[in-house]
């Protein structure tokens, strides 16, 4: 089974809809705090970063590399930040959960844990796959904190990474 690029994941707290380029403006004001990309690739604080992302994000969804994710709160409409699956081992059954980020408002709401429920329930429930792989820095307490809430459990730590 193959996964569309026009997959829309939601649960009752949020709504997991392919990301556009139309995103940037609504990303634009979530962006803007310094602390949320210390551990990130990119700084989307910063405008050409944020729209080179975007770019990537969707060149790599045409390619079929990843399926990027807008993140939107279910309860108001407010688009909350990003998330995708990719690294995406059809043969293997295997993929990642990665490239995730929410606006500093939208953390500690409970939409992490209600995305990423999701995404685990299409991967395991939908897909019948047999392995999701979800990295992180590993210096990065807050985002260990969340995965071991959704019963993550750490398997390593990679090297030069």
């Amino acid at each position: 089974m193959t996964i569309s690029p026009n997959l829309k994941l939601e649960t009752d707290k949020v709504i997991l809809r392919p990301l556009q380029q139309d995103d940037i403006s609504s990303f634009a004001g979530l962006v803007n705090e310094p602390s949320l990309w210390r551990y990130f690739t990119f700084l989307l604080n910063n405008s050409v970063e944020l729209q080179r992302w975007v770019e990537t994000a969707v060149k790599e969804r045409e390619e079929g590399k990843r399926i990027p994710f807008t993140i939107i709160e279910k309860a108001t409409g407010a688009v909350c930040g990003s998330t995708s699956f990719g690294s995406i081992s059809y043969y293997d059954k295997r993929i990642e959960i990665g490239w995730s980020w929410l606006g500093k408002h939208h953390q500690g709401t409970g939409i992490n844990f209600h995305a990423k429920f999701c995404m685990l329930s299409y991967a395991f429930d939908v897909l019948n796959w047999e392995r999701v792989e979800i990295k992180t820095d590993n210096l990065n307490e807050r985002a260990k904190q969340g995965l071991r809430k959704i019963g993550a459990i750490e398997e390593g730590v990679l090297r030069s990474h």
